[in-house]
């Protein structure tokens, strides 16, 4: 175990060395060491591949929603590797999503079924958690925050499913979401946004994360195998990251993920990524999902940084680390 924590105190790459002191050693990110930090994961090589390709106008040359290389899968991502709050060369990447999404062309498409909106509000909210985290939080952010308020389902939740027998909400289109109200109703005191998360929250927590009420089964054997970067996938690991943003990871309903993650780590204490949901390119290619960084080892057996970092964070702060 120590030798696990060693190397991800001196790895390589900056953003794994940030988020295990601000998320294991619970340091302060307000430190100057961590600020430090932050501005070497900015002028990181990794940084670097997600954001060279942008044009005159600090745009990408492609639809926003690009699979993994657009605007709002790249902001996502740089918010949750440290990338520092308030650089503002970042704000073209926010107004090309926010440009779409609060279109008269998006909007009228969003359909209503049998009194629920339809929605794949995982993008919508992306932009919202994104820009708040970055420090790039606008005047047209509330207005995305209140259409994710409208389309959200009456379970608490939300999805795109457009079956008209549909109603129950989906977790893949509900954790992002729920982080991005829960950010917004700290940086606003919304009240609305606030009841909205407790709602959301609760979609998952009885369910126990990730087993189905009727029986206690696991509700999709996916939700048991670990992914990084898991982009809108949902997974026991991103559950369980999502409750300790928003104060319910000592909620006894986590009880059972907490269990089932920590049966995953490997004989030498790590994690690793069984699921893999990118391939690496240099060259953005139309229809498949690339990512122009690799993310770690990935396959049974095999430690990733990514995934051992955040998986220890959260058994630690639960209490299940000797």
């Amino acid at each position: 175990m120590n030798e696990i924590l060693d190397r991800l105190e001196k790895s390589v790459d900056p953003c794994v060395r940030y988020l295990f002191r601000r998320d294991y050693l619970r340091e302060n990110p307000e430190n100057p060491e961590m600020l430090a930090l932050q501005e070497e994961i900015r002028h990181s090589s990794r940084v670097r591949l997600m954001l060279e390709r942008r044009d005159a106008q600090g745009r990408f040359p492609w639809h926003p929603s690009s699979k993994w290389v657009g605007a709002f899968w790249t902001l996502l991502m740089l918010a949750d590797i440290g990338y520092p709050p308030g650089d503002q060369d970042l704000a073209p990447l926010r107004d090309q999503v926010l440009d779409w999404l609060l279109s008269p062309q998006h909007l009228n498409k969003v359909p209503q079924i049998n009194g629920r909106w339809r929605r794949c509000a995982l993008q919508e909210a992306s932009i919202v958690y994104s820009s708040l985290k970055l420090g790039l939080a606008n005047e047209r952010i509330p207005q995305v925050v209140e259409n994710l308020l409208q389309w959200q389902w009456p379970d608490g939740g939300w999805n795109c499913d457009k079956k008209h027998a549909a109603v129950h909400s989906s977790f893949h289109e509900t954790w992002i979401p729920l982080l991005a109200m829960h950010t917004y109703a700290l940086a606003s005191g919304s009240p609305r946004a606030q009841e909205s998360s407790r709602r959301a929250s609760e979609v998952f927590l009885q369910h126990r994360l990730f087993r189905r009420t009727n029986d206690g089964e696991v509700m999709d054997a996916n939700f048991g195998k670990i992914a990084y970067p898991p982009y809108w996938h949902y997974d026991i690991l991103v559950g369980l990251r999502v409750m300790d943003v928003v104060g319910h990871l000592s909620d006894p309903r986590c009880g059972d993920a907490l269990d089932w993650l920590a049966s995953l780590r490997l004989p030498d204490g790590g994690f690793a990524v069984e699921q893999k949901y990118y391939k690496v390119s240099a060259e953005k290619k139309e229809g498949s999902a690339v990512s122009f960084v690799d993310w770690g080892s990935t396959g049974k057996g095999k430690m990733n940084e990514f995934a051992t970092v955040h998986a220890l964070s959260i058994l630690k702060k639960a209490g299940r680390l000797n």
